[in-house]
């Protein structure tokens, strides 16, 4: 049982609204605070903590899990500073890595391999790519991004490989029979490799917890307070997760809004937090509606549009803030006046006397990558500086990507991927020929790829150049494992960097990319060398886990990036930030919402969500726009306003163009080719020469609609829509 002292008045709390007060000093049973944007959820979070811990509660008893590594670790930081000493103990990380700390801490009972890796998205989409090799499959039509999400969604819904493959049978849908082999083969080499993706961190945690009551027990036991960030955005590995850690004191707080719930496309399920009184009967519910970030008008036209949301919690946000700029809704003829009058409102606002708005204070938000090219162009013609979020990031980058193999072959020697990578980088004379030489002989005698290079001159028809080439290299990796425990994470790659010739090697290349290609590497110096400051476990496998771990959201700093830049960005990526002014562009039926006419209820809702969440990230001023004719992809095509529009009861500033009728918005709307968009991505159909299948894709809009169908044959075919005579089934 635990012990609890009595509390002391705790001044700290004084900084809390009261409905922030009554959410941190609600410890104990179940908790759900429904934190509208801006209203202080990290504040409720971490004062909850400090609060818990001022109350006497050890800090390796509380547990907080968050969804990026950037939030846990100002998470931890804030607690820290609220409650010194005692806020560093506290389990503050993200979902993925509680998953790898918990899988680490537990490989004898598990039968793991302690020294296994992490594979991040692109090691995945390789290892994927020579599974489909190796399967024979056609590599044109069966893609590893393709594969990778299959598995991906299989593994966040619990389904290993087997019962996958069980439940492809029973459909009797044969692509599903050629995925269940990929996600076999897929496994297995992962195993082989000593290694895990993102969905085992998560599955195989789950399943430790299910299927061993002493460790079910044991973490349990631990943990008699549970907080979780974003339960909106949890998907059914995670919420079956939380369920278990809090099967025993069910003092579990969940913090989330449902009104940001954008993710179901990458597996959330916003059920999880809609429902969550029916998994705790006894749950107080607290919502936090005064928002801090934004103007009342901003704010009033956001929530007209989203309480149009059927599956929602009551909630309506509110501010204190004076009365601000009205939202500005433009209507525009075309994407080019609609990038000129973005750009021409950026240099107004920037340059008026007495500005106080800097270009790093505005951003562009877009729901399709498409829509950034014509807003560069603008940009560019008026040299105002800009940087796009979701481009390469820094980690993924070539240099980079090569330098942590090295890292994750001295650490593993078992991870073939990693190994592939380097082997002729920088190059050696160890070609694709060569290796594959190589790689026959490994699997012919059931060795590792590191075990065959240790027996090099056994692998038959290799040259005695390319035996000593490859003796070469051995000897220069096992000296590294030899330093590896010797020398600190930034030694050992200043070690590999020099002594395998890799920055010498862009040295002698002298071009500009070379240039900044050694620029980000010692930009990797400086992140290692940040990492060894900041944390308490500076070993490789810490480093090597916190970089695996890095969100597909967030970017490291580059040197020059700190000049005054407008943001460009997708709205799916503007989730959790703010800007004193936003432009919210392209708010056209079929963009914004995206698709055709004939949304289920589920997708339109997302998308609804989808613009609330681009509204409140705005400050101080909001702009909405629209055009009357777009090109995207190359096809022109005439756009009505976004129903969302209609929605925040805007009407367009400009009275150079005609109002539409609702007659005109019905013909576009309706129109001959209205029937084509009925088939939506993931529905089954019949042809009648081609037989059964699935669509997957869907192009273009009215006549030129086209879908991609997989058919049952393993065929996949692109049709246009007005000629297919497609059948729903």
């Amino acid at each position: 049982m635990k012990k609890i002292v009595k509390a002391q008045p705790n001044l700290l709390l004084k900084n809390l609204n009261s409905e922030q007060l009554k959410a941190v000093k609600h410890t104990e049973g179940a908790l759900l605070v429904l934190a509208g944007a801006g209203t202080g959820k990290t504040r409720v979070i971490t004062y909850r903590i400090a609060h818990l811990l001022e109350k006497g509660v050890a800090p390796e008893n509380i547990l907080a899990v968050t969804f990026t590594t950037k939030a846990a670790e100002e998470m931890r930081i804030r607690v820290e500073n609220l409650v010194p000493g005692k806020g560093k103990l506290v389990w503050i990380s993200t979902f993925h890595s509680f998953g790898a700390r918990f899988l680490r801490m537990e490989t004898k009972k598990l039968g793991l391999y302690p020294y296994f890796v992490i594979y991040d998205e692109i090691d995945q989409k390789d290892l994927l790519k020579e599974c489909i090799r190796e399967l024979n499959l056609e590599e044109k039509k069966y893609r590893p991004g393709l594969f990778a999400e299959i598995i991906n969604r299989a593994k966040d819904d619990l389904i290993d490989y087997e019962s996958y493959a069980i439940l492809s049978v029973a459909t009797n849908d044969s692509f599903r029979q050629i995925a269940a082999l990929v996600y076999q083969k897929y496994q297995k080499k992962l195993l082989l490799a000593n290694a895990l993706d993102f969905g085992d961190l998560i599955m195989r945690t789950v399943f430790a917890l299910r299927d061993i009551p002493a460790l079910r027990d044991k973490y349990q036991e631990q943990f008699h307070y549970l907080l979780i960030d974003e339960y909106q955005d949890t998907n059914r590995g995670q919420y079956v997760l939380t369920k278990y850690l809090a099967g025993k004191y069910k003092n579990i707080c969940v913090v989330g809004d449902d009104d940001q719930a954008i993710y179901s496309w990458r597996g959330a399920n916003i059920r999880n937090l809609l429902e969550f009184e029916k998994d705790y009967p006894n749950t107080k519910v607290i919502k936090l509606e005064r928002n801090y970030r934004s103007t009342p008008e901003i704010l009033d036209s956001a929530w007209r549009v989203v309480k149009n949301n059927r599956y929602r919690k009551e909630k309506k946000l509110w501010t204190k803030r004076i009365h601000g700029r009205p939202v500005i809704y433009e209507e525009l003829s075309d994407e080019i006046e609609e990038a000129k009058y973005v750009v021409s409102e950026i240099l107004s606002l920037r340059n008026m006397p007495k500005s106080t708005y800097s270009f790093t204070d505005m951003a562009i938000f877009y729901r399709m990558n498409a829509q950034s090219r014509v807003f560069e162009d603008y940009l560019r013609k008026e040299k105002i500086p800009y940087k796009i979020v979701g481009t390469v990031r820094f980690y993924e980058r070539t240099e980079i990507k090569d330098t942590l193999a090295y890292l994750k072959l001295i650490y593993n020697p078992s991870d073939t991927l990693s190994l592939k990578r380097i082997i002729n980088s920088p190059p050696r004379g160890i070609g694709k020929t060569t290796l594959a030489k190589i790689e026959k002989y490994a699997l012919e005698n059931n060795l590792s790829l590191f075990e065959t290079l240790e027996r090099i001159e056994k692998v038959p028809s290799l040259s005695p150049k390319t035996v000593s080439t490859v003796k070469e290299f051995i000897s220069l990796i096992e000296d590294f494992i030899k330093d590896k425990d010797k020398l600190s994470v930034q030694e050992l790659t200043k070690l590999i960097l020099d002594k395998t010739g890799y920055i010498r090697e862009l040295e002698l290349e002298d071009t500009i990319m070379a240039r900044i290609r050694i620029e980000n590497l010692k930009e990797l110096i400086s992140a290692i060398s940040e990492f060894e400051e900041r944390s308490a476990d500076k070993s490789l496998t810490a480093y090597l886990e916190q970089v695996s771990l890095i969100s597909s959201a967030e970017t490291l700093q580059l040197p020059g990036e700190k000049k005054e830049t407008v943001t460009l960005m997708t709205l799916h990526l503007a989730k959790g930030l703010e800007f004193p002014v936003v432009f919210v562009t392209g708010l056209e039926e079929g963009l914004l919402p995206l698709g055709d006419t004939f949304f289920s209820q589920e997708e339109l809702e997302e998308e609804r969500r989808l613009c609330y969440v681009g509204m409140t990230r705005a400050k101080d001023i909001l702009y909405l726009t629209n055009v009357r004719v777009r090109k995207i992809y190359g096809q022109s095509r005439e756009c009505i306003p976004s129903r969302f529009i209609d929605e925040a009861k805007l009407s367009a500033e400009s009275a150079e163009l005609p109002q539409r009728t609702q007659k005109d918005s019905l013909s576009v709307l309706g129109g001959p080719f209205a029937s084509f968009a009925r088939f939506r991505v993931g529905e089954r159909v019949r042809h009648p020469d081609f037989g059964f299948g699935k669509v997957i894709e869907k192009s273009g809009s009215g006549e030129n609609l086209k879908v991609t169908i997989r058919f049952d044959t393993g065929e996949t075919k692109k049709l246009l829509v007005k000629y297919a005579n497609l059948e729903k089934i």
